[in-house]
């Protein structure tokens, strides 16, 4: 097996070792606090340990404290998208996105993930981003720069250089 291979395969089986993930009602009872970014509807999760969560106006998110040790580890998505920064340490077992068709697990990194007519989008601004079918144990793993488009289906990811026009499309939403 490649390292590729072996850094996907050891990332997502931590990750996901307990699939379950906990309901978390409100930012606070993760770690989190919801700051609102002046002159704007956007708002920013700051959290423990140090992960920053920009919302876009609009998304529909939950936090998740999978392992319940009062710090985000884990977001549901389910419309729009979230620009994360989940510096080298601030997340130790790791932080993921679950969306309806994809899986997006880092241990530290920034990027962004974006729902929307019926697919996932993922790109990675630094570090490296594991991504996956949430019922499939096939993925890839994203370096700064790349992305990967996510349908429903059984067809292989495919990793690619997001062009600059696309990526300065994205970032606009976030205000960057």
């Amino acid at each position: 097996m490649s390292a590729r291979g072996r850094f996907f395969r050891g990332l997502v089986a931590g990750l996901f070792a307990g699939v379950c993930l906990v309901e978390t009602a409100l930012a606070q009872d993760a770690g989190c606090r919801l700051v609102p970014v002046a002159g704007t509807t956007r708002q920013i999760l700051k959290c423990r340990e140090g992960l920053t969560v920009i919302v876009e106006d609009g998304a529909r998110f939950t936090l998740k404290d999978r392992d319940r040790n009062g710090k985000a580890d884990a977001v549901r998505l389910r419309r729009k998208a979230l620009l994360l920064d989940a510096p080298a340490g601030s997340v130790p077992d790791g932080f993921a996105v679950v969306t309806p068709q994809a899986i997006a697990a880092v241990r530290g990194t920034k990027w962004v993930v974006d729902v929307g007519q019926g697919k996932t989008s993922v790109f990675v601004l630094r570090g490296r981003v594991a991504v996956q079918r949430p019922a499939s144990t096939a993925g890839v793993v994203l370096a700064p720069g790349e992305g990967v488009d996510v349908e429903a289906g059984t067809a292989p990811l495919t990793v690619k250089r997001w062009p600059a026009k696309r990526v300065t499309a994205l970032m606009a939403r976030f205000g960057q």
